[in-house]
């Protein structure tokens, strides 16, 4: 009986030793994956009457510099009162490419009467922890797990490259509309752009330069 016991102890041990830490690690999908990070930024803005103050479209213009307001960020209007402020940010907005989104985020305190708050909804995508060189690609693995790198390489370069980090979360829905011309874009650009390396490049062989 005594044997019993000392069997499923040693059994209970090693049970315990075999924890689910490294389980990710034994398919093929990668554990370095993007994360999405979000940040939002807040500028109140003088609108009495509903309307930006004077001196007030320069300064919202010299914050989204500041912000380097670009594709990607969603920019919000929290003032449902304020119809010509809306539109004057609108188009501030309009002169780096950006839309005024319908709506905004819930942000720390309360927008003062006579202002407007403008709010810049910024994504960032990032694999952290990348490179991960935690386990040496020489040593033996008797328990087949991916290297503790993989998905770095692949995952940073779609983090780096992605447009808009919104797109990792969920997709865009289709329109109702196919739009031709967009379509056909990327087509165009091929045919009518001069390829990559033309110009500057010499059609000599290696034998000829000598």
């Amino acid at each position: 009986m005594r044997s019993k016991f000392l069997l499923i102890a040693l059994g209970s041990a090693l049970a315990g030793c075999n924890t689910t830490q490294d389980m990710p690690r034994k398919g093929v999908a990668a554990v370095n994956v993007p994360v999405v990070t979000s940040a939002d930024y807040v500028f109140d803005a003088a609108a009495p009457g509903g309307a930006l103050a004077p001196g007030e479209g320069d300064r919202l213009n010299g914050w989204f510099q500041g912000l380097g307001l670009s594709y990607g960020d969603i920019v919000y209007v929290d003032a449902g009162y304020a119809a010509s402020a809306r539109s004057q940010v609108s188009a501030i907005a309009g002169r780096y490419g950006i839309l005024v989104t319908p709506g905004a985020p819930v942000t720390a305190g309360a927008v003062q009467p006579g202002s407007v708050r403008v709010v810049v909804a910024r994504r960032r995508a990032v694999v952290p922890g990348c490179p991960n060189w935690s386990d040496a690609a020489q040593a033996a693995d008797w328990d087949n797990k991916s290297s503790s790198n993989y998905g770095c390489a692949v995952n940073s370069n779609i983090a780096a490259m992605i447009a808009n980090p919104q797109d990792l979360i969920h997709g865009r829905e289709g329109a109702g509309v196919t739009d031709a011309v967009t379509a056909t874009r990327a087509v165009e650009m091929y045919r009518s752009k001069p390829l990559t390396g033309q110009g500057d490049l010499k059609e000599v062989s290696p034998k000829d330069s000598k």
